[in-house]
């Protein structure tokens, strides 16, 4: 019956299907039906999206407030084959086209998030949508035109800009069901015609993955609060300048969900009771809190100078990420809290130049350099306390360990980068080159002390500060060469194909606080490289009404970057001997998909469209960290005692398996029907996201299929100033599990000196995150 109804739905939400091509900034309509232009600056210039010789998914700001996206990581529900999650309330994930990013792997991003052209961290950008001109996923290797490298893709995302002619604005609220609300407004104020501001804000609240701690009696809940300043000035037709500041403060307490049997966790305490994905239940003794205080300047400025035009971008970000969680978020030791505190001050300076030629047609040209530095040291406060048997808190059978770790971070990079262009009579050659000196230094500084423990007479200590990085290890300089070259021919205005060809290259990095003694294979990834191909086709159909693409790509990376997660581990040389760490590690893996999108207006009242992918993203008989407790050579990890298989500090395990826990295919869709009566038109939306169930074997985990149908009903005024509407998300109330880790969480004992270790403290859960539940909510909007 279940899948019936998910059938159902489907065939249902296909009848409202919507362009993915019309989430696009609308151009001035074009002759008889041909459907408006989208302009997309995925190339760095304004150019028609069947143009660009890329895969792009585009949504406006408009479109964002339509389908009531107040968080980029629902963009996902825009472009099929995205994935953007947040686990733990701390480390935004972006997976796209299969190749995944952890932010605690030290290396840049597989897919690099620009603000207003200027690259940013996630954790900031993610937190909060308001104002939005327009957001652009550019899909394969980025490599030339923007600054920094990245082997999946990029997303950009700019803010409205004042308006120089008149005053305009808009003011929205919404609440939900779910204690959700979201109040934002802009307005623009032009002086002149020279000069403009543009003020924009916002208050959003929300309960994040609706998780309620169980032990604590607490719920999930989010507040954002930012602001935003835009000035411009534009002192003749070839000169404009803007300028920006943003202020961002988040505050969430996100509990982390648990699903398992739980656990008799001490020999007398359980861990909790029985709970399920339905339950969205945390257990632990701590909070998952997660701060964030963000400062952003941004100019940008472009000078036409009649052959060429020379464009500028710079910024200056300062961000202070505080980060508190218990570390036994499976409750594994009941009355006890594994504390950490993780301080991430963010300074971050970025600039670049460009001077680009003109000319659309015959022989063109550009040039640039960039900059950024990133600086900061990240201070973690953490207990890492020896246990000697699974027993309860209160009997003192461990030795209170404290940890001081302190984390400079100093990373730049220098590039530059060329490229030319040919265009004639519908067929375009560009390619390019981008030259980077990456220039990175990780060093860390560890402190350990003890108060002791008179009851058992271990005695108070306090050890020398020891270098978390081997001296070796510590500084590292890589100049690599990056770009690709684009073919493109328009057999006819309605009709363009494309082939593309693009490389790039991510530098490896030094674990920071590895455990002492284990291989270096474990503390130092090699560099990643990367080469993929791509063809396509773009046109338009039925008299213009209807714009299609398809596109087929292969891929292949080089020592593809990757991490790995509560690897059991066992050294001699560490303290204590032995436990879970996070490693970094390098494999080899090929991709290969395809993508296609066709949307449409069906006639004035009605667009549909959809767009899908199919990726297989896999590991090319690669050898990789895993937790192999049973020796199979493949990831497992039951109740009994941890172990390591084989002669190393962790077990291996050659897999062919996937990069990311996502599926291989995904479909999106979404619609808006209108039904105009004078002047007022009633209105129905829908959108829709699909994936079917997969086998995941690094957590050893068979996801269920998802289908995530959200409905939107409502009406707008004929002159589009006022709008009301009514909202169902989830609306088949599907409570999937969306990630999970191997295994149930566990702490390890063991006798200080020896490497062997004891009997686990065993929790029965596993960590998971879960869809969140139906919600109803109800949204007016007012724009003048």
């Amino acid at each position: 019956m279940k899948k019936a109804n998910t059938l159902a739905a489907l065939l249902c939400s296909a009848a409202l299907i919507a362009p993915a091509a019309a989430l696009a900034q609308d151009a001035a309509g074009s002759e008889g039906n041909d459907v408006n232009e989208i302009v997309v600056t995925a190339t760095r210039e304004a150019r028609s999206l069947q143009s660009v010789p890329m895969t792009v998914n585009v949504a406006t700001g408009e479109q964002l407030q339509k389908f009531n996206i107040f968080d980029a990581k629902d963009v996902q529900q825009l472009a099929p084959g995205l994935e953007l999650t947040n686990t733990s309330g701390r480390n935004n994930t972006t997976t796209l086209r299969g190749v995944t990013f952890d932010p605690d792997q030290g290396t840049s991003p597989a897919v690099q998030v620009y603000y207003n052209e200027i690259p940013t961290d996630a954790q900031t950008v993610y937190t909060a949508l308001y104002d939005i001109q327009q957001i652009e996923v550019l899909r394969g290797p980025q490599g030339l035109l923007r600054g920094l490298s990245a082997p999946a893709g990029s997303i950009t995302i700019a803010t409205r800009r004042p308006n120089f002619d008149e005053i305009e604005g808009y003011a929205q609220a919404t609440a939900t069901s779910r204690a959700g609300y979201n109040v934002q407004a802009g307005v623009s104020l032009p002086f002149n015609d020279t000069l403009a501001i543009r003020v924009a804000g916002l208050v959003d609240g929300n309960r994040l993955n609706n998780v309620r701690n169980i032990t604590r009696d607490e719920r999930s809940r989010s507040r954002t609060e930012s602001a935003r300043v835009t000035l411009g000035w534009r002192p003749s037709s070839d000169f404009t300048a803007y300028l920006s500041y943003q202020y961002l403060f988040a505050d969430n307490l996100q509990n982390q969900q648990v699903v398992g049997s739980g656990a008799l966790a001490d020999g007398f305490n359980r861990s909790g009771p029985a709970l399920d994905a339905s339950d969205y239940a945390a257990v632990s003794d701590g909070r998952f809190r997660n701060q964030n205080e963000s400062h952003i300047v941004n100019l940008a400025f472009d000078y036409d100078l009649g052959p060429a035009t020379l464009s500028f971008v710079g910024a200056h970000q300062y961000s202070r990420l505080t980060a508190e969680r218990d570390l036994d978020a499976g409750n594994a030791i009941p009355d006890y809290v594994y504390a950490s505190t993780v301080r991430s001050p963010y300074k971050v300076d970025s600039a670049e130049v460009r001077l680009a030629s003109n000319n659309k047609e015959g022989f063109g040209w550009g040039v640039g350099a960039f900059y950024t530095k990133q600086t900061g040291t990240v201070v973690t406060n953490q207990r890492a306390d020896q246990f000697f048997a699974p027993l309860p808190i209160a009997f003192g059978a461990y030795v209170p360990i404290d940890t001081l770790v302190l984390t400079p971070v100093d990373t730049q990079t220098w590039s530059f980068n060329g490229n030319l262009r040919y265009r004639s009579n519908g067929f375009s050659i560009e390619g390019g080159l981008r030259y980077s000196i990456l220039k990175n230094v990780q060093t860390t500084d560890i402190f350990v002390s003890s108060p002791g423990n008179p009851a058992i007479g271990a005695p108070a200590f306090v050890l020398p500060p020891q270098q978390g990085v081997p001296a070796d290890l510590q500084r590292f300089t890589n100049k690599p060469l990056t770009g690709g070259v684009t073919v493109s021919y328009e057999f006819n205005p309605r009709l363009n194909a494309y082939f593309a060809y693009g490389h790039s290259y991510r530098a490896g990095s030094t674990g920071v606080a590895v455990p002492l003694g284990v291989s270096r294979d474990l503390i130092r990834t090699q560099p990643e490289k990367t080469d993929s191909f791509e063809v396509g086709l773009k046109g338009k159909l039925l008299d213009n009404r209807v714009n299609f693409t398809v596109a087929a790509f292969y891929q292949t990376l080089e020592n593809y970057l990757n991490r790995f997660t509560g690897i059991y581990y066992e050294s001699a040389a560490a303290s204590p001997p032995t436990g879970g760490f996070d490693f970094n590690y390098n494999g080899d893996a090929k991709i290969k998909g395809v993508e296609a999108s066709i949307d449409g207006r069906v006639n004035d009242n009605w667009d549909l469209g959809v767009s899908a992918s199919y990726v297989r993203a896999r590991y090319d008989n690669a050898v990789v960290p895993c937790n192999d407790y049973a020796g199979t050579g493949s990831p497992n990890q039951d109740a009994t005692s941890p172990a390591v298989t084989g002669p190393g500090n962790v077990s291996y395990c050659e897999t062919n398996g996937r990069l990311s826990q996502t599926p291989d295919f995904n479909l999106t869709a979404n619609t808006e029907i209108r039904f105009p009566m004078g002047q007022v038109t009633p209105f129905v939306r829908a959108l829709v996201n699909y994936r079917p169930g997969f086998y995941a074997d690094q957590v050893d985990y068979d996801y269920r299929s998802r289908t995530l149908l959200n409905i939107f009903a409502g009406f707008r005024t004929e002159d589009d100033r006022f709008e009301l509407t009514a909202f169902a998300k989830n609306v088949l109330n599907q409570k999937r599990i969306t990630n999970i880790n191997l295994g149930t969480t566990q702490f390890n004992t063991g006798i200080p000196g020896s490497p062997v270790p004891g009997l686990p403290y065993e929790s029965g859960y596993r960590t998971a995150n879960v869809t969140n539940p139906r919600e109803f909510g109800l949204t007016g909007m007012f724009r003048f």
